[in-house]
């Protein structure tokens, strides 16, 4: 490892303070691409970087060791190892729509799990509280019972702990109250296992892929989805999702505009012909 690839890494570690995981996949994209090059990744020009990393056909894969590349570089160019700032664009990744269900999907795998044991009626309620208030499962499988307020729930644990109130629909409220009346345990927790512990981020992947085949978070773009298809307010969508800033809203839009093209697909006279 050369000279300034290990200030680098030490910069990184101590003054950054990044997790291990993010400093190890700095240091594995570098030190990769700085074997591959059989010299110093400061004495490369963007011919080299090109040839070296040319043959990498996974767009994110390409991105994600450009950007290595570009902090790399930024850190030298900031200590003087270099006089120029060197910056390598990144490729184009074509926005995809996120996944969801349809109501009538999530529907079917509802009513498709029974109600005689409690872990039932838990997996029944869960499927429909993550629907009904697109929360992340790390916000969800925190909630206490607390934190319930009549129809609102506190989300206290989202993002940047930002605190949020977001309106539960009755029927995931009345089949939450069933789960309740029938979970063995007593919990200010919500969400229980069959020994009476905080449910697992684990066990609840395996619950949402059981009965729909999806993670948790498809139940939350399915929600975001399911309002704007409705018309709701991007900024309100925002607000109920605990995003930070409206662009990460925005994809949401592609969908409103599917939905509209297939619309006047459908009723207008024009599109019959």
């Amino acid at each position: 490892m050369s000279g300034p690839l290990e200030a680098f890494i030490e910069y990184i570690t101590v003054t950054k303070a990044l997790s291990k995981r993010t400093v190890e996949a700095y240091r594995s994209d570098l030190e990769q691409l700085e074997r591959a090059a059989e010299r110093p990744l400061l004495s490369l020009e963007t011919a080299d970087v090109l040839k070296l990393l040319g043959g990498i056909a996974n767009k994110r894969t390409l991105n994600r060791k450009l950007s290595s590349l570009n902090a790399f570089f930024a850190f030298c160019h900031s200590r003087r190892f270099t006089a120029e700032s060197e910056r390598f664009a990144l490729a184009k990744i074509p926005k995809l729509l996120p996944k969801f269900l349809s109501f009538d999907a999530i529907e079917r795998g509802v009513s498709a799990i029974g109600t005689e044991k409690w872990t039932d009626l838990r997996d029944r309620a869960l499927i429909m509280f993550l629907y009904a208030t697109g929360v992340r499962i790390s916000e969800a499988l925190a909630v206490e019972r607390s934190d319930f307020e009549g129809e609102w729930l506190r989300v206290r644990h989202g993002k940047g702990e930002k605190e949020r109130l977001v309106p539960v629909a009755e029927a995931a409220r009345r089949m939450i109250e069933r789960y309740l009346d029938a979970v063995p345990f007593e919990r200010n927790q919500l969400w229980l296992n069959h020994r009476g512990r905080v449910l697992s981020r684990v066990s609840a992947y395996k619950i949402t892929q059981k009965y729909l085949g999806i993670s948790p978070h498809v139940l939350r773009h399915s929600y975001a989805t399911a309002l704007i298809i409705g018309g709701a307010d991007l900024r309100v969508v925002q607000e109920l999702l605990g995003h930070a800033s409206l662009l990460t809203t925005q994809v949401y839009t592609h969908v409103q505009k599917q939905n509209l093209k297939e619309t006047v697909q459908r009723y207008h006279p024009y599109s019959n012909g």
